[in-house]
């Protein structure tokens, strides 16, 4: 074994140091018991802590702290015994001597022998495309890292940017940082590389659109890394992707409290409604990273529970008890999955969401929206359930559309189940969710992949963005930090000119497509608010969720609202007239008395 010629060679050279080089004094027979201990306890104490039994990768620091530790022993050892001896085997200080030699030695052996391995799997400079990595942290190490160990990679990293002062002059596998990310361009020039890697999976959608936006001018391929809610474990080249339109337009990352999340969900049985939708879904995956007891997905969609499942278990058999077939509008039914189950934690997702369809059909928005969130309240409190997160929508700001009317009403309703449980129900409001199913950027796509032309309704039409990852992730959040009645409004940055997200899809498009102006259609608004203009921003939990008070209304004054001649009568009129229904009296009482609106 090199370990054992190593020790041989150190006790050697420990000697000759010890007699001046001059061999004459040394006890050799002694010297050969030693050798014969030191190989015999290196093995021993070796085998022990893993060093010959491949645990650890050749050269790794783990291996070099455990090599370190069997080294130190064999030296510690190996003095007792020459003291024992009285200097008779090899002198008191030769052990010592030759421990530190020994660890030298074994170290700088294993450091070349890794060179050596990693050169040999380094992708060849001809076939790789060479590649600038921005960002040297942690994701950017481990990226060039993998890169660089990998034959067939497809990228090779030839230089590092970071915008971090402390990092100018530090090296990463051989690469110097040579400059910050607005160097990137002129960095990848002098290296004639034809892509630049953003290895920064926190950054936020204005530095990334600062970095890419040069470098797509110049013809450069531009790659991200996902967003830190969407990356699991190491990364790899697999996470390696083009930037797309949602990372410059929704990226907005947040400090989360995984402890403030665990305490609430995790060993909890947790029930979501609309799992199978772009949300419902994105809570699922990210709510089974907490452990939870039980995760129940509701959904009235077969084809969205076999997608979700799919990707939770890589297995969508959908012969789980967990995978729930209901409609949130059948209250017989949900009463007897919630009493079935028993979910003390409830995210309720399912809604109907398209706002011109709403305008149109507004009984419909009355039947799932408000009957629906009303029947989930209800089966909530029948069934304990202690802490419950209504998904809401911006459009309940201020609301001027069918779909904004009916989410403003179960924001409402969910503060007055608050009231009448006494448990934490909260609603949780955000603005438009990219990649979701009939957005806005993915039916841009689609009109560009059939040629166009791009549907616009307005010049100045603004709307915010965030990322489904991102927005579910401080969704969750809120659940921690919300009070009950509460509705815990999402920062979503700055508000985005759709204009501007037409002209960056239509000038990367293949083909020349046209833009159209089609007009602001009933209900909608030309920019949207996140807070109403009676709703102060307060942070008092979250920088980056505002927390706001609604008041309460009981479902039979909704009701009521909406009733005319003893019938009931569903129409974007009645709708604003519930949704606003006794708020002079509402603003000037106190949201926690159980008499409000009585």
């Amino acid at each position: 074994m090199l370990d054992a010629l190593v020790w041989a060679l150190a006790l050697v050279l420990a000697t000759l140091a010890r007699f001046d080089f001059q061999p004459g004094p040394a006890n050799e027979s002694g010297l050969l018991a030693a050798t014969l201990i030191a190989i015999t306890l290196q093995i021993g104490i070796g085998l022990a802590l893993g060093l010959y039994r491949r645990r650890y990768h050749y050269g790794s620091f783990d291996e070099v702290q455990a090599l370190a530790l069997s080294i130190a022993a064999v030296g510690v050892t190996l003095t007792v015994v020459a003291r024992l001896f009285g200097g008779g085997m090899v002198p008191r200080s030769v052990p010592i001597m030759a421990a530190f030699t020994a660890l030298v030695l074994a170290a700088v052996v294993r450091y070349a022998a890794r060179i050596i391995e990693e050169v040999g799997h380094r992708p060849e400079s001809g076939k790789a495309k060479p590649i600038v990595v921005v960002g040297a942290g942690r994701s950017g190490e481990q990226i060039i890292r993998t890169m660089l160990g990998s034959e067939s990679s497809p990228y090779l990293p030839v230089a590092v940017a970071d915008d971090d002062p402390r990092k100018a002059r530090l090296r990463l596998h051989g690469l110097r940082v040579q400059g910050t990310s607005a160097d990137a361009l002129d960095i990848a020039q002098r290296h004639d590389a034809t892509a630049v890697l953003v290895a920064i999976p926190s950054i936020d959608s204005e530095a990334l659109v600062r970095i890419a936006d040069p470098l797509v001018d110049a013809g450069l391929d531009v790659l991200v890394l996902p967003p830190v809610e969407a990356l699991l474990g190491h990364i790899g080249l697999a996470d390696i992707r083009p930037v797309t339109i949602s990372d410059l337009l929704g990226r907005h990352p947040a400090d989360i409290d995984t402890a403030a999340i665990a305490e609430y969900v995790r060993g909890k049985r947790v029930l979501v409604t609309g799992a199978g939708g772009s949300i419902g879904s994105e809570l699922c995956r990210q709510l089974q990273r907490y452990a939870p007891a039980s995760l129940v997905m509701l959904d009235r969609n077969e084809t969205g529970l076999h997608s979700v499942q799919l990707s939770i278990e890589g297995r969508a058999l959908l012969d789980a008890p967990s995978i729930v077939l209901a409609d949130i509008r059948d209250r017989d039914r949900l009463f007897g999955v919630f009493q079935a189950h028993r979910p003390e934690v409830v995210f309720h997702a399912a809604a109907l969401k398209h706002l011109p369809l709403l305008e149109h059909h507004p009984v419909e928005a009355w039947q799932t929206n408000v009957v629906g969130t009303m029947n989930v309240l209800e089966a909530a409190e029948a069934a304990g359930v202690r802490r419950l997160v209504n998904i809401s929508t911006d459009k309940a700001a201020d609301p001027i559309s069918v779909l904004g009317f009916s989410k403003r009403i179960c924001e409402r309703l969910t503060a007055a189940a608050a009231v009448a449980s006494g448990e934490t129900y909260v609603s949780v409001r955000f603005g438009n969710v990219l990649g979701s199913s009939g957005s806005m950027l993915t039916t841009f796509e689609h009109q560009v992949a059939s040629g166009g032309p791009i549907t616009v309704t307005h010049d100045d039409v603004a709307r915010y963005f965030m990322t489904v990852e991102e927005a579910v992730a401080l969704t969750i959040q809120a659940g921690a930090v919300g009070e009950a009645g509460e509705v815990l409004v999402l920062d979503m940055g700055e508000p985005v000119r759709i204009m501007d997200v037409a002209e960056r899809l239509a000038a990367q498009a293949p083909a020349p497509v046209d833009i159209v102006v089609t007009g602001l259609r009933p209900g909608e608004k030309l920019n949207e608010v996140l807070l109403g203009a009676d709703e102060r921003d307060e942070r008092p939990r979250h920088p980056l969720i505002s927390q706001v008070r609604v008041p309460p209304l009981r479902f039979e004054e909704a009701r009521a609202a909406c009733t005319a001649s003893g019938r009931l009568s569903i129409s974007p009129a009645t709708l604003e007239v519930a949704s606003a229904w006794g708020l002079k009296v509402a603003e000037m009482t106190d949201v926690g008395d159980a008499s409000v609106n009585a």
